[in-house]
């Protein structure tokens, strides 16, 4: 009778330990992730994520610390459905001092279930800018304001945030500083750190999207920092309009490289992957395709400046359309998605010398009379060494060679090589003028 209660007692402890080894360990984390960048759609995935690890910690809260000047609407959208429907309460904290969190910023700001401001820091100007250049007409603009304060309505108000002054953030590009913005109900606390943030959380209970109303108790807990993935990290980077700008000029000019030394392999390569990730940064960012062809423009101008040398007039034409399509080859909401003046500068003019430099060497070496091999003993002058009736022999650089003449020629007379068979020269008589031989190669 003990050996059963001993093999149940032993059985009961090993599914105790199995249980405690396997199942997921309760979380009282913060899980913390900070946005100092441009909106698009590598912060909406990174945010996203975020998210996602959060609930399957069981972590008590999100705290995105935010500071950004806006961005794509698209990815604004995005990143706001995932924060309405975060099952870990969203805290958004625009910090440290100095931050702003204009326009998209603003909407996901005021879509957190806990919005946030430093002491010095601003909000707002969310007036939703066209991504098609040009000013807008009057209905697409009363259409595209319309939609994006319903938007906005759609969520301030189940935050029990001040509607009527949200609003005017996006018809009337109004601003708001940190006091400005807490006085008006449009966020929920100032603080000038976590630490004091967490202090003023804990005395107020916390009302979900879903409406559920919930204490959220942060003090003491340890915060958790979550960073992007290296994938992330990499694509983040090359969404820089300027990156990807200097990626595609430097992939064309190390393609025109291999195009001329072929089976150098190495400026191929490099050529193909550097527009690959040109290709898929512009895939993603609003690209003008006009600009594009300003760009090949370019390409096309130095190449003619190379061939015509027109003393440099293609050339700075050729550098002025580079520029200008850089500058307006990405049509963003914000000045810190677009082409950077100095940057366009930077890449346009280097690379117009360089191209300009690298095709007139090609086309003069095109140009130039095959002085090697067979081909280059065409139209040297040689000495008929025998008679040549018509066939003889000839002396051309010192070399003794099989010669048919197209008349007769006498020996000692000065010939002009017109065409190589094989190992025999066909050649004609040449008057005293044409005596001199031709120079020799180098």
């Amino acid at each position: 009778m003990k050996l059963p209660l001993v093999s149940h007692a032993v059985y009961g402890l090993l599914a105790g330990l199995l249980l405690c080894t396997f199942s997921p360990p309760a979380s009282a984390e913060v899980l913390k992730l900070v946005v100092d960048d441009t909106i698009q759609p590598i912060t909406a995935e990174y945010i996203g994520r975020a998210i996602q690890d959060a609930d399957r910690n069981k972590d008590q809260a999100l705290l995105i610390e935010i500071s950004t000047p806006g961005g794509l609407l698209d990815s604004t959208r995005d990143i706001i459905e995932k924060i309405l429907a975060s099952p870990v309460p969203v805290i958004l904290y625009v910090a440290p001092s100095g931050s702003r969190a204009a326009s998209a910023g603003f909407f996901i700001l005021e879509s957190a279930d806990i919005a946030a401001m430093a002491p010095g820091t601003n909000t707002g100007a969310a007036h939703p800018v066209s991504l098609l250049g040009g000013k807008m007409d009057d209905v697409m603009k009363e259409k595209i304001e319309n939609d994006s304060a319903a938007f906005m309505r759609s969520f301030v108000s189940k935050r029990g945030r001040n509607v009527e002054v949200a609003e005017s953030a996006v018809r009337q590009s109004k601003s708001f500083t940190d006091e400005e913005a807490l006085s008006q109900h449009l966020i929920d606390y100032i603080a000038p750190s976590e630490d004091a943030l967490f202090q003023q959380i804990a005395n107020k209970p916390v009302k979900r999207f879903n409406g559920q109303v919930l204490p959220l108790n942060l003090v003491g807990q340890p915060v958790r920092l979550f960073h992007m993935t290296l994938k992330q990290q990499i694509l983040d980077y090359i969404l820089d309009p300027n990156i990807a700008f200097l990626l595609l000029v430097i992939g064309a000019l190390a393609l025109y490289a291999e195009f001329n030394h072929p089976g150098a392999v190495v400026p191929g390569t490099v050529g193909v992957i550097f527009i690959l990730l040109a290709a898929f940064a512009f895939d993603v960012l609003p690209v003008r395709f006009a600009a594009l062809l300003l760009i090949l423009l370019s390409f096309a101008l130095f190449a003619l400046e190379a061939k015509f040398a027109t003393h440099g007039v293609l050339g700075i034409g050729g550098i002025a359309t580079l520029t200008l399509g850089g500058l307006l080859l990405v049509d963003a909401p914000v000045p810190e998605m677009q082409v950077h003046l100095f940057t366009a500068l930077a890449v346009s003019i280097p690379f117009g010398l360089i191209t300009v430099f690298l095709m007139s060497i090609a086309l003069k070496a095109h140009a130039n009379k095959v002085v090697t091999g067979p081909q280059g003993m065409i139209g040297d002058v040689g000495t008929a060494q025998t008679a040549l009736s018509p066939r003889g022999k000839v002396s051309i650089h010192g070399e003794l060679w099989d010669a048919v003449a197209s008349a007769d020629v006498a020996a000692g007379q000065p010939v002009v090589v017109r065409h190589l068979d094989g190992l025999e020269l066909q050649v004609e008589p040449t008057s005293s003028v044409d005596r001199t031989p031709a120079p020799a190669a180098g």
